[in-house]
Formats: C-alpha cells, structure tokens, sequence
C-alpha cells in the first residue's frame, strides 16, 4: 500500500463500510485496490484512475443534488481530493465550492457508501461518499460550478437523480433513519 496515511485511513474506513449489495461491494474492493497499488491514488493527474470524494448532504428539507455543469446529470456534490487533503475533507470542500453550504461530518465521519464509474475527460472515479448534515440550507451558487442546484425529498431526490445514484441515496436515507438524524424527521416519504 501507498505510504500516505490518507490512503490508510480511507482503507480503513472501507475496510468498515457495509455494502448494501454485490456491486457495491464489488466497487468497495476496487477502490481499496487502488489505494493499495496507485503511489498517488488521490492524484488526477498521476494516472487515469482515481479516488474522489462527495457526499450525501442531509437536512430538514432532504438531500442536495446539482446538476452536474459537465454531465448535465442531477448527483451529489463531490470532486477530486487536493494534495495533502483527507478525502472526508474534500467532501465538506467540494459541498461548500458548489452548493455554497456548510456541512459536516457526523460524529465519527461515516463513509456511506462507493461507487466506482466513469467521469469526465476519460477518467475512472472511485468516488467514496460520506454522510454530512448541513449547518444551514441556504444555497449559494458560485461562478464556475453548476447553476442548478436544490434541495429534494428523498422520493423527488430518486426521481430526479442520475439513475446509477438511486442505490447510494437509497442506502443514504436509510443510514439517516437508522441513525435517528434530527434532520430526517420531518421528511414525508
């Protein structure tokens, strides 16, 4: 394995993570074997393939989702992880770059879930995806990220999303409930 401690910590928190099907769990072994392999696995520019980092941004009025200004797909927020920065804080980073929303993590961070696809410019993403909650739900778009962003309930949220997303915001809403987050409580599913 890479000697970044980054790589470590992430191994570990897959190493953890309970996959809610065969594909998922497929993915979840991909990606380790990338941290294991890659020297900078984190680095887009090393090689093709590498991790990412978004999240599953929960509030009162139910996840986040933007339309992706490349892809013109409705995801999560997310992207590539800056040298020397932990994933799970590349999570918070990407949130905040663009939706214009404070997060954070749960209390330890929970990686929620993986998924391993095709991104951009002939890239391969090992995208880790974590659970925040938002610390207010005002958006605030900035110039050169996606301009259509917006909060749904979590069936609006499945309707509307890229559907290779169903599964992990499934599997999101299903950890919030299972968790009891003050924030899902006055969801209407």
């Amino acid at each position: 394995m890479t000697s970044d401690a980054r790589a470590a910590a992430l191994a570990d928190a897959l190493a953890g993570l309970d996959a809610a099907d065969a594909v998922e769990d497929e993915d979840r072994r991909a990606t380790l074997r990338v941290l294991e392999t890659f020297a900078r696995p984190f680095d887009e520019d090393a090689q093709p393939e590498h991790v990412t980092a978004s999240a599953f941004v929960l509030s009162s009025l139910g996840v986040v989702l933007h339309r992706h200004r490349l892809l013109g797909i409705w995801v999560q927020p997310g992207g590539h992880v800056e040298p020397g920065e932990p994933p799970c804080v590349a999570a918070v980073r990407e949130v905040r770059e663009e939706t214009g929303l404070a997060s954070s993590h749960l209390e330890p961070p929970l990686l929620a879930h993986v998924n391993v696809h095709d991104g951009p410019r002939s890239h391969r993403h090992f995208d880790c995806r974590w659970l925040l909650v938002a610390q207010r739900t005002e958006l605030q778009l900035s110039e050169g990220e996606s301009t259509d962003v917006s909060w749904f309930l979590p069936d609006a949220a499945l309707e509307r999303c890229e559907p290779a997303l169903r599964g992990g915001l499934e599997k999101a809403f299903s950890l919030a409930r299972g968790l009891g987050l003050a924030e899902v409580a006055s969801w209407h599913a």
